[in-house]
């Protein structure tokens, strides 16, 4: 019996409290934070929080790299996963108080509209929210929904609404996740499970281990580019996982849902889900923490198109191999039983390898998809900027006269602006960006937080647009004000590095050992972040405050230094300058500035090793604009 058209007052009914829900938000979100925590150790909590809530900030550091080192990352952030399961979630619950198909529909669409907010309304969940809306649209329309078609307008609205996060790495993995698994699930899925047998939970499990797998795979080859690292345990992290995964899911959802009504008791809940977590959590440690979890890789654009092409062709050939399979099982199922006179047309030994035709079809064309679209979007470094007109075809590297502080703007042609470091507040930043042609940024880092550092880019946050946040460390305030004014904040340490176009920023330090350990009373100088810029031959030491004496480099020859900490007095410069002969050096300090920056042994140790200097002070903002075979110096404001 087919569900009627849900009536006009269900849908009213759902669009007045999903309204006054969105209206509520902040405090609904408090309330679930407050029912997360109840009766739960300070951990489990934490991931609870992180689980549901998208909200990862409380989560201690070790457990953070552990989930990072084994792959399971992605469920401290939330994603198309915590949309499946809120549907499958809510619709027994709604169906046991006697909704019809059509209307129960309805409220999970009220949900989901709720839930995305409610979660930080990342790319990943935006994305799901609209490929479950055109389903759920579909369904109520009475017509056959695509999971293709639905993945193409998901796309499409989410380009409409912010065409800059197709560069986005966060919004590339959550397509490529649900490609891989369009192309490559259902085959896994029966191998899988001819291997596990028939049966309903035998058949979940394959079904678990089908998405896991399909989604590991396609994501594997842009993390690598974009990270230059991969798990080598993330497939059996996900798999150990999987049976908690969706429980503890579920369970944290209905303990945010009740605890919305006061007084209700969730401790009960859980302490049910208190022990899945900390499983998860125990996975991740077992999966993360030996030396050969993290493998650091190095994919280029072509190893990344190599990697998409042969998933493409494992994708269009496995559905081929398993209608052999089934063909030559079907031939001998019919030599041993049949009559002479063969199979019928229809019958289901003639007809057990049509669906896999259409399947090898289909493979190819969202395996062709998956190829051009992800390698062509995986060239965008990160959303949020805009191509500044560079004078010429290279790059553009613009120390910034920002009084007493360091900012450094870098700028690649044909990819997305990037800032280290925003020096002191109140010096108008966003002024002196959209003077140098930018108005938006890929990425900002702030190597350390100091005023002189962080204070400009804390003064960007809301008021100009930059797509993500790279830190060593952070206080939860500044991660949070990131978060609210849509930039992704991303944990770097050395080995490391970070991407726009050509541009290649290598993490030298802290070391990631150095992160596990609480801050105390160390010298945030010695744990700034410390990169090593390089475009194609070119190469320009950002050493932020971390002076040669205190902090361990050798990164080899390079063109350019950024002198430490405004060029203050350090024991170790003379051998570092030995090690890395700069052609030039620049020096961020300010006028005038009560500190005696740059130190007189400073300048004379750079002179004593004939190493040309420019300084903000005297020569206002450093530009470097650097070709395939020159680099030409500017100065002045």
């Amino acid at each position: 019996m087919r569900s009627g058209p849900p009536s006009r007052v269900a849908v009213l009914g759902v669009v007045v409290v999903a309204a006054l829900a969105l209206a509520h938000r902040d405090e609904i979100r408090s309330r679930a934070e407050a029912g997360l925590a109840r009766g739960m150790p300070a951990r489990e909590a934490a991931l609870a929080r992180g689980f549901v809530l998208g909200e990862d900030e409380e989560v201690d550091e070790a457990t953070v790299e552990d989930f990072r080192r084994s792959g399971l990352a992605h469920l401290l952030a939330v994603s198309g996963q915590n949309v499946a399961l809120l549907a499958i979630l809510a619709m027994p619950l709604l169906a046991a108080l006697g909704m019809p198909l059509k209307t129960r529909l309805v409220w999970v669409l009220g949900l989901i509209v709720v839930y995305v907010p409610l979660a930080g309304a990342g790319p990943s969940i935006v994305r799901a929210a609209v490929m479950g809306g055109v389903t759920v649209l579909a369904t109520l329309a009475g017509r056959r929904s695509s999971r293709l078609y639905a993945l193409a307008v998901a796309a499409l609205v989410t380009l409409a609404i912010d065409p800059r996060i197709a560069a986005d790495v966060g919004w590339q993995l959550s397509f490529a996740a649900v490609l891989g698994i369009l192309a490559l699930a259902r085959p896994l899925r029966a191998a899988i499970g001819a291997r596990l047998g028939r049966g309903r939970l035998r058949g979940a499990l394959a079904e678990g281990a089908a998405l896991s797998i399909a989604a590991t795979l396609a994501t594997a080859p842009l993390i690598a580019f974009h990270f230059e690292g991969i798990s080598t345990t993330t497939l059996l992290a996900n798999l150990l996982a999987l049976p908690a995964v969706a429980p503890a899911m579920w369970l944290g959802m209905v303990v945010a849902a009740v605890a919305q009504v006061p007084g209700v008791p969730v401790a009960a809940l859980n302490a049910i889900e208190a022990p899945l977590l900390a499983y998860i959590a125990q996975i991740a440690a077992w999966c993360g923490r030996p030396s050969w979890a993290y493998a650091h890789v190095r994919l280029g654009l072509g190893g990344l198109a190599a990697s998409y092409a042969t998933l493409t062709a494992i994708a269009a050939g496995a559905p081929v191999l398993l209608r052999r399979r089934r063909l030559a099982r079907a031939r001998a199922a019919r030599a041993h039983i049949a009559p002479a006179g063969g199979v019928t047309p229809g019958s289901p030994i003639s007809s057990v390898a049509r669906p896999a035709g259409r399947l090898g079809r289909r493979s190819v064309v969202v395996g062709a998809v998956a190829l051009a679209a992800v390698v062509a979007l995986a060239w965008l470094p990160g959303r949020g900027g805009v191509e500044a007109a560079a004078p010429v075809p290279g790059l553009r590297v613009s120390v910034l006269d920002v009084g007493q502080g360091d900012s450094i703007l870098l700028q690649p042609a044909h990819a997305a602006p990037v800032l280290v470091d925003g020096g002191p507040p109140g010096d108008g930043l966003a002024a002196k960006l959209r003077d140098a042609g930018v108005d938006g940024l890929g990425l900002a880092v702030v190597t350390h937080e100091q005023s002189d550092h962080a204070g400009g880019i804390e003064d960007l946050l809301g008021r100009f647009p930059v797509a993500r946040l790279a830190y060593a460390r952070l206080s939860r305030r500044l991660r949070g004000e990131a978060r609210a004014a849509g930039a992704d904040p991303v944990r770097v340490a050395a080995p490391g590095a970070l991407r726009s176009g050509r541009l290649r920023l290598e993490v030298l330090w802290p070391p990631r050992a150095m992160l596990g350990e609480p801050i105390g009373r160390a010298d945030p100088n010695s744990q700034a972040v410390v990169l090593l810029a390089r475009w194609r031959g070119f190469s320009m030491l950002l050493t932020a405050d971390a002076e040669a004496g205190e902090v361990p480099l050798d990164p080899g020859p390079v063109d350019v230094l950024k002198v430490a900490h405004h060029g203050s007095e350090d024991a170790g410069l003379g051998d570092l300058l030995d090690r890395i002969r700069p052609k030039l050096a620049v020096i961020s300090v300010g006028a005038g500035n009560p500190f005696g920056h740059p130190m007189p042994r400073t300048l004379a140790t750079l002179a004593t090793h004939h190493v040309p200097t420019l300084r903000t002070d005297e020569d206002g903002t450093v530009v470097l604009d650097v070709g395939r075979r020159s680099v030409e110096v500017h100065t002045g404001d």
